[in-house]
């Protein structure tokens, strides 16, 4: 199972909605989901070169970061910034039933897809039940 905080998310909505767009260029949305014996997350990170992502996991926390630099020249005289510009970062607290040594990443139309397999011991097995017969001791 996958469980996601970010304490300051809130905080950070009121901001955008009192100073604008610019209070926080760190948004990062997702979409999760378990599709069979994985669970699939999709990020929306619109251009950005791949080169500029950066995925790690430490004691089952899983840190995304991506940044976007503005493409106008320094000198430029920008006329409107709407585009976000910066460092984006989300962190997903990952279950210990998922096995993170084995994360597969992708990139493609401005969404990173990561594929995150549950760990064998953790899959649900199937357990034969023997018949009530076999546990008797035969008494002579």
């Amino acid at each position: 199972m996958l469980m996601r905080t970010d304490p300051f998310r809130e905080i950070d909505r009121l901001a955008q909605q009192v100073f604008g767009s610019a209070a926080r260029s760190s948004a990062m949305p997702m979409d999760a989901y378990r599709a069979g014996d994985e669970f699939v997350v999709h990020f929306d990170l619109p251009g950005l070169d791949p080169e500029t992502i950066e995925l790690d996991v430490e004691r089952n926390v899983l840190n995304v970061r991506a940044e976007r630099r503005s493409e106008a020249p320094e000198d430029a005289d920008m006329i409107v910034a709407e585009r976000p510009t910066g460092t984006f970062s989300r962190q997903l607290f990952l279950a210990d039933t998922l096995d993170t040594d084995r994360i597969e990443a992708a990139y493609e139309a401005g969404v990173l897809t990561l594929r995150i397999p549950v760990a064998e011991e953790a899959k649900a097995r199937r357990i034969q039940i023997t018949g009530g017969d076999s546990r008797k001791q035969i008494s002579s």
